[in-house]
């Protein structure tokens, strides 16, 4: 009895490595195919490469200008201005009523005498500001709400909410600003779901027909499988196999492309980011993103390959 367990694990495990095995002569002779035509592999894998790389560069686009907008002092910030005559510990206590609601995020308090030094390094003012007997600058306090991407009207109600607080004599939020960047954002981020999903089609169009016209050159060589007794499954491994090289290199080509493209904009984009006294650099991609554009691409590449199989395989008959 026990003999005939160990015998049945042992044809199993048997079983199992041959299957591994063969998978993976095809797994890598698919590659070798690519790599024996390198001239019209290249050509498709650039131009998968590109079609991968539009809209990638553009979810990359978006990801920064909401950074930008984040790290920038003015967007979606509410200006609070105390009162004149408030002192230190009136806005020191205020900073914390702010900080204590749940929809404000961030509050930075700005003293008169920071305000000050401020604007006279930046306005060239500097004689007539010693001129003045005392500080007029009152009190500041920048308050960010805690949702990036407030609608106006909550932002319209935080605002008047804030006015009303004791020691608030003026509040100001560049509400129109936050409006128009917000739609433009949407409109961003729409454009990069079309035209993902336009160029999504145009990978499964393009490996599909590169892999129907290798099905197409391997015609005989299919018959012949047929005739000995090869079932679809078996024909059908190989190609599956090519659209999955397909696409993990037309993705990675991709991923290359943008990476080198932001690097060539490190550059500019810094210098612009200085002399707007900014702290801004281009972010990159993130490993999470890079991994889900090769599973995307791998997934598209097999998806295509079926797809051409599936419509010409059947077609292919021994004497037909």
């Amino acid at each position: 009895m026990r003999r005939r367990k160990r015998s049945k694990g042992f044809r199993r495990r048997l079983s199992l490595s041959a299957w591994l095995t063969r998978h993976a002569q095809v797994f890598f002779a698919s590659l070798g195919r690519l790599v024996r035509r390198p001239l019209g592999s290249l050509m498709t894998l650039t131009v998968l490469g590109i079609a991968i790389a539009l809209p990638l560069g553009l979810h990359l686009l978006v990801g920064n200008l909401q950074q930008l907008a984040e790290g920038w002092s003015g967007a979606a910030s509410i200006s609070i201005f105390l009162k004149e005559g408030a002192d230190r510990a009136q806005a020191e206590k205020l900073l914390q009523a702010l900080k204590a609601r749940p929809d404000i995020g961030e509050v930075q308090h700005i003293t008169p005498e920071q305000a000050l030094a401020e604007f006279r390094q930046h306005s060239g003012f500097g004689d007539a500001l010693d001129l003045l007997d005392s500080n007029p600058l009152p009190h500041v306090l920048l308050a960010r709400p805690a949702n990036p991407d407030i609608a106006p009207k909550q932002a319209e109600t935080l605002l008047a909410e804030v006015k009303k607080l004791p020691g608030v004599d003026l509040a100001l939020a560049d509400l129109q600003w936050v409006e128009r960047f917000q739609g433009i954002n949407r409109i961003l981020q729409r454009a990069v779901f079309v035209l993902s999903l336009l160029l999504a089609l145009a990978v499964l169009l393009i490996i599909g027909n590169t892999i129907r016209l290798e099905i197409q050159n391997r015609r005989e060589e299919i018959e012949i499988i047929k005739l000995v007794g090869g079932s679809n499954a078996f024909i059908r491994r190989p190609f599956l196999y090519e659209g999955f090289w397909y696409g993990l290199l037309g993705g990675g080509i991709a991923i290359s492309l943008v990476w080198l493209s932001a690097l060539a904009l490190q550059g500019p984009v810094r210098h612009l980011a200085e002399l707007y006294q900014s702290s801004f650099r281009l972010g990159g991609l993130d490993p999470a993103t890079v991994g889900a554009v090769l599973g995307l691409s791998i997934l598209l590449g097999v998806l295509g390959a079926w797809t051409a199989v599936s419509q010409h395989l059947d077609a292919i008959e021994p004497g037909s």
